[in-house]
Parts: structure tokens; sequence; C-alpha cells
């Protein structure tokens, strides 16, 4: 599809032998949790994905679209404590606050920086974010269901996805298109991401529209009502007085005289 679109050169596909079993298990038992089975049928099948394009712009291709699902090696923990962090530097941890859950925003309950959740990078997104796996119950056993959601560069979480399935869907319907996920934000996409948006991939730039309650986005068109024929009053129409009969004699004996003498100035003429 990328390769027969206009203005789309150099589609790369980097193709990936599939990781080994013992690897997806040794990352399990490293990082104490269990991979979801479609996350880990996809790891049996490649060890990542990634797929690039670029536009012609006066002849030269510019990069723009980008597809990446880490590697089994690279899907690091976020948040985690680094050996080589200073002592009292800040991490992400400390970003967590009591508070946040008082204003009861997000019904689903957000992702947590510290212990109460795991969080593994999933895709870089070339530095507009990222896009995580998310084991949201941590504390005392991590529960085997997980959650995509996004976290964006002001580091706010939103959500994308409950299966990695179908998280890999929207990725290949967006085409990587730069900013995707944040279509899936309160605040949108930028208006130079809309542009390409609507040059590759009008419909997906409705995406608000779609999410919301189908009645909202259907036409409520009834045509049996609008070609319904409406019930017209009938108008009556006033009959004129009917003349008395002599009347009706003189005024056909002035019409006749009339005739007559309009006859008698032709035949003069």
């Amino acid at each position: 599809l990328l390769e027969t679109s206009p203005g789309i050169a150099e589609v790369t596909f980097v193709e990936k032998e599939p990781a080994e079993r013992h690897t997806i298990i040794s990352w399990e038992q490293k990082n104490s949790c269990i991979l979801p089975e479609d996350l880990k049928n996809f790891y049996l099948m490649t060890d990542g994905f990634q797929m690039s394009w670029s536009v012609k712009t006066d002849d030269n291709p510019m990069p723009l679209g980008s597809m990446v699902i880490n590697s089994i090696a690279n899907l690091c923990r976020l948040g985690g404590s680094s050996m080589y962090t200073l002592p009292n530097a800040p991490t992400l941890a400390d970003l967590e606050d009591d508070t946040d859950e008082e204003g009861n925003e997000d019904r689903r309950g957000k992702p947590h920086f510290d212990s109460r959740s795991l969080i593994f990078e999933l895709d870089p997104c070339n530095g507009n974010g990222k896009v995580c796996l998310v084991y949201k119950q941590a504390k005392p056993v991590v529960s085997p269901d997980t959650e995509i959601w996004f976290l964006d560069r002001a580091l706010y979480w939103h959500f994308l996805t409950k299966t990695f399935t179908a998280y890999y869907r929207l990725l290949i319907t967006h085409l990587g298109l730069p900013q995707w996920q944040y279509a899936f934000t309160s605040y949108g996409v930028s208006p130079q991401a809309k542009q390409w948006f609507n040059m590759y991939k009008p419909i997906t730039i409705n995406t608000a529209l779609l999410s919301e309650e189908a009645d909202c986005f259907v036409n409520k068109l009834d045509p049996n009502k609008v070609f319904k024929s409406k019930n017209k009053t009938p108008v009556i129409k006033k009959k004129s007085p009917s003349q008395p009969a002599g009347s009706q004699k003189s005024h056909t004996s002035m019409t006749s005289s009339k005739t007559s003498s309009l006859s008698g100035n032709s035949s003069r003429k």
C-alpha cells in the first residue's frame, strides 16, 4: 500500500529473526512477570518490528513514517533505578502524588511510576513520547492482565488499547505517521501532523468522532419523515353570488351588440 501511494519513496522493512523461547523465558524471570500471550507469539514470529518510509520533496526523500516495536532485549522497564544515577537524583517515582487520584479524572486508573505498576517501553515514538506495556497491578502479585498506554512528553498517561494485538493494528492502520498516538489524547495532533494525516490517512483524523457513541456519529436523517406528504388544508373558493335572470339577459345583449359593432367596423375597413 505504501509503495503504490503517490509521493512515497524508500519504503524500508527490516526483517528480523524470531526470538528464541529461552530468551523470552529469561526476560520473564528477570522482570518477575509473564508476557501476554499475543505479544509472546509475536516475538516467537519476529523479534521486534521496524518499518520506515519517506516522501519526495523537491526530488529529495524526507523521512516521515516510522513503525517500531522494540525487540525482547530492548523491552526495558521504564522508571527503573539505574546504577549510574546519583544517590539523590530525582526519579519518575518522585512524580507520584497521592492527590492525583482525588480528581478521579481517568476512570480506568492511570499507571504509576512507582512499585505499584510495571511499565515496559514498546515504542520510543521518535522522541514524541513512549508507547508502553503496562502491568497495572504489581503488588502484592503481578497480574498477567496488561494494557497499552501512551506516555506523552509532559509525562501524562493516555490509554490506547487493551491488548497488544489491537495496538499492532492501530500502528499499521496509521502507517506510522508522526505523532499519530496524539490522536487518542484530549489535545490531538499538531497542525503540521494533521496535514500529513489529511494527505495519507484522512479517515483516521476523525478518531474522536469514531470513539464517541454510535448515535452521535450516525446520520439521523429519517427519509420517511422527509418525503412524507404534508396534509394541506383545502382552500375553499368563494363562489360569486348568483346574478338575477334579468341582469344575465342584459349582459348577454350587451356582449352581442359589442361583437356586432366590432364585426361591422372590420367590414368597413
